[in-house]
């Protein structure tokens, strides 16, 4: 009785994943037979590669829910009750800064930015760059819920001072920039942050959760974007290295993806695995510092939080080694033969499909809105939330497409969409703000993050004129813009609602 309970968990934890990553190869499975009627090239590999994903996700989450996440929410939890303000700035910068480092999302953009850059960006250089801003964000939002401030007035002079930077960085960082506010809060940082945020706000006498408890979310969101210019106007101006023969881009033009001898080498699978090590030792080093010496309490079930660590490790080599075989040749493969049909028409159904299914799988926009729910008493319901979200998604990363397509600078749509939120942020009823600005920033995680950044960099390989690194990254950027005004402009519409039957 007790195996087969144990048999049922297992199959429900394997289906989480599997269901992520389902609706992608739907999509692409519908579009590849029936509309482009192309065969995918090399099955066997892509199929490999997906399956690597899975397993992937499968052992990360896993490892997350039982080591990082207990330690993580009841370290947090414990801080909150001390209320030492000290001590919870600290830990929201160190935890912040440790997850962003290990996030997969992050991972995976940091190495299509290296390979595509020649060498000019460097993939750890760029995940360090984005996790020390997040982790000044979340501490800076931190002290914002303590004093109670609203927090459109720290992010809308973000969004100025965004503008201000666009015109005084290289062109070729501006994307890859405004795509790095979108991917630093992922699957590791949404649900920990936001245990922070919302156990803040109710801790305190006279805040609501609701309002104060959401957006450190959307501070991790707007200083990467600072950062990350600062971090291209100095690689492009120091003169940095050539690529490093630790990833190497796979080929476009045609798609041909092909399991290697060398890829699985025994080397080769050591120096990833280390490279996994080191990516997850400074969450795992920050979790144990605050536990043993600031609550100066042992670590309960010691032997499962080892466990759990040990497979987030894992997964996080798994996962990586199946973006390679999978998610980014299967955008690109897609991106290779939609330019080659000559149809824009269906470039932007397919991009409109991938941002919808994308969102509705994704786990931390699934972690943010069931919050929500929670926290509103079911007065915002997470399904129709998760919706308004992907609606936003899809909707923005089908105008990416056409901005590589036309090949429009990035900075004139991005500047709009700022513009925009700002203003649709004055006319919203508070409440929604904080929850906007977080979901801006969940949406494009470990399942988005891969295959959408292979699309837009798929797409500028192929049409003529356009620069894979200038013009391929940003889609995540428009992917986290536009969700903002469509749950600001949910929450203005319900509101209205609201008032009408109250009157």
């Amino acid at each position: 009785m007790q195996f087969n309970r144990i048999i049922r968990h297992t199959i429900m934890e394997l289906w989480e994943p599997v269901r992520d990553v389902l609706p992608i190869i739907f999509v692409a499975l519908v579009f590849q037979a029936l509309v482009l009627k192309q065969p995918f090239p090399d099955i066997i590999s892509l199929s490999v590669g997906m399956l690597l994903t899975i397993a992937g996700l499968f052992f990360f989450l896993k490892g997350l829910n039982m080591g990082v996440f207990p330690m993580g929410e009841n370290l947090a939890y414990q801080l909150v009750r001390r209320g030492n303000l000290y001590y919870m700035l600290i830990f929201g910068f160190v935890i912040t800064f440790a997850a962003v480092v290990a996030e997969p999302a992050v991972a995976a953009i940091a190495i299509k930015a290296e390979s595509v850059s020649a060498g000019k960006i460097k993939d750890f250089g760029l995940r360090i760059t984005m996790a020390l801003a997040a982790g000044i964000a979340v501490s800076v939002g931190i002290l914002r819920s303590v004093l109670g401030h609203p927090i459109h007035i720290y992010l809308i002079p973000c969004y100025i001072l965004i503008i201000i930077a666009t015109f005084l960085s290289p062109k070729e960082i501006l994307a890859l920039a405004y795509d790095a506010g979108g991917v630093t809060t992922s699957t590791i940082t949404v649900p920990l942050v936001t245990a922070i945020g919302v156990g803040l706000a109710g801790s305190i006498r006279g805040r609501n959760p609701l309002t104060e408890g959401f957006g450190l979310i959307g501070f991790a969101v707007m200083l990467p974007i600072l950062f990350v210019m600062g971090y291209g106007i100095i690689s492009y101006y120091s003169g940095e290295g050539a690529l490093t023969p630790a990833y190497t881009a796979l080929a476009i033009n045609p798609p041909e993806i092909t399991i290697t001898a060398q890829a699985f080498s025994v080397e080769s699978v050591i120096k990833d695995f280390i490279l996994s090590i080191r990516d997850v030792l400074p969450l795992a080093a920050a979790i144990l510092f605050f536990q043993l010496f600031v609550l100066r309490q042992s670590v309960p079930n010691a032997l499962r939080i080892a466990i759990g660590f040990f497979l987030v490790i894992l997964g996080l080599y798994v996962f990586i080694s199946g973006l390679k075989l999978g998610l980014f040749p299967l955008g690109k493969s897609m991106a290779y033969y939609l330019v080659l049909s000559d149809s824009l028409s269906w470039i932007y159904i397919f991009s409109f499909l991938i941002g919808f299914s994308c969102t509705i799988a994704e786990p931390a926009i699934t972690a943010i809105s069931l919050k929500v729910e929670e926290v509103s008493n079911g007065t915002i319901d997470s399904w129709k939330l998760r919706l308004v979200i992907a609606i936003g998604v899809a909707t923005g990363i089908t105008l990416g497409s056409y901005r590589i397509i036309s090949g429009d600078p990035i900075y004139i749509y991005i500047i709009a969409g700022y513009l925009a939120v700002i203003a649709i942020t004055l006319l919203s009823p508070r409440y929604i703000i904080s929850i906007a600005y977080d979901t801006g920033g969940a949406t494009t995680s470990t399942v988005t993050v891969p295959l959408v950044t292979a699309l837009g960099v798929g797409l500028a390989s192929n049409i003529p004129g356009r620069d894979p690194f200038i013009d391929g990254f940003g889609l995540i950027a428009f992917a986290s813009i536009f969700p903002l005004i469509t749950v600001m402009g949910y929450g203005i519409l319900s509101h209205h609602l609201i008032k009408r039957r109250q009157k």
